[in-house]
């Protein structure tokens, strides 16, 4: 039988149209340990993923660096596909991107209500940041407030003054150096092995991570001090994003908007759930005094300025925050 050039053409587009779209399988880069709730989160995460586009998108999730990328890595590795997809933490790229030191300025929030009123208008500067660097925001969650995690039975800064402190960014780095400690800027890898090397003896990061690293095997006390805030943006490179369909684009977008307030309140319930944690493990959390927390502000009071004058793109985004919040 002889079938015509028109008719087997004609069969082969439907053929085409039949055939299921192409699966596509990404790893996930996160620095943080398999407990922490970031990486609790994406294995949510991409789970949802999978059920929404029917397992044509599967994304594997590599936590604690075991794809051989640290936290001030991610934004390059994703950018330059050497991972599809990963978590980057958002102050820790300053060197490549200022702008993103925002939510580090000290004091300038103080509750996760004024962090969610600073995202309104941090949220689109953080995702021209990614464009520009060949990815896509998907979602972005807020670390707990930090403290200060040390053996000293501190009443002041006085206490304080001199002791090596792990830091994770320029800004924390100036604002511990600032108040009178000696900072140590680590990746997150680094930290458990100086302390129990003791080349550190201090660490300021938060309740959550503090029981990652089981802290209470080197450390005393914990200063709830709040002092800067911080987020991490799961970012997918913008060629990988390319080779999906629009619609499984469309389903994966929808899973983020859907999961981002959950997550966050994940991240509330961490900060009070590890403090218990802590606790229960013998290290204690210290009253931080009125004292302190005034001398720290007055001692990082400039650091706004420097950083506008460092940085003055970032003027329309604290004045937004700022007239919002009443602050003006």
């Amino acid at each position: 039988m002889t079938i015509s050039l028109k008719s087997f053409a004609a069969a082969a587009v439907l053929t085409a149209f039949s055939l299921p779209a192409l699966a596509e399988t990404w790893d996930m880069s996160l620095p943080w340990p398999d407990g922490n709730f970031h990486t609790k989160n994406a294995r949510t995460f991409v789970d949802a993923v999978s059920e929404a586009t029917e397992g044509r998108v599967t994304i594997n999730v590599h936590p604690g660096g075991s794809l051989g990328f640290s936290g001030p890595e991610m934004l390059g590795a994703v950018r330059d596909g050497l991972v599809p997809i990963g978590d980057v933490y958002l102050s820790q790229q300053v060197g490549e991107a200022p702008l993103l030191g925002i939510e580090s300025i000290p004091f300038l929030v103080n509750s996760y209500e004024e962090l969610k009123e600073l995202h309104k208008y941090f949220r689109p500067v953080v995702e021209e940041i990614a464009a520009a660097n060949n990815q896509k925001v998907l979602y972005m969650v807020p670390w707990p407030a930090p403290g200060i995690f040390t053996s000293v039975d501190a009443k002041s800064l006085d206490d304080l003054a001199g002791i090596k402190i792990r830091t994770y960014n320029a800004t924390t780095t100036e604002l511990f150096n600032a108040i009178g400690m000696t900072a140590v800027q680590l990746p997150w890898g680094e930290v458990v092995p100086s302390l129990a090397a003791g080349t550190i003896d201090g660490v300021t990061t938060s309740a959550s991570s503090g029981v990652d690293g089981a802290f209470w095997e080197f450390l005393d006390f914990f200063y709830p001090t709040g002092h800067v805030w911080s987020s991490d943006a799961i970012t997918v490179n913008l060629d990988s994003w390319a080779a999906l369909s629009e619609a499984d684009q469309d389903a994966i977008l929808k899973v983020a908007a859907e999961l981002e307030p959950t997550f966050w309140q994940v991240s509330a319930d961490e900060d009070a759930a590890k403090m218990a944690t802590l606790a229960e493990n013998g290290l204690a959390t210290a009253e931080v005094s009125e004292d302190m927390i005034n001398a720290m502000r007055a001692a990082t009071a400039n650091m706004i300025e420097e950083f506008l004058a460092e940085t003055p793109e970032a003027k329309p985004v604290l004045d937004e925050f700022f007239t919002a919040s009443g602050r003006n």
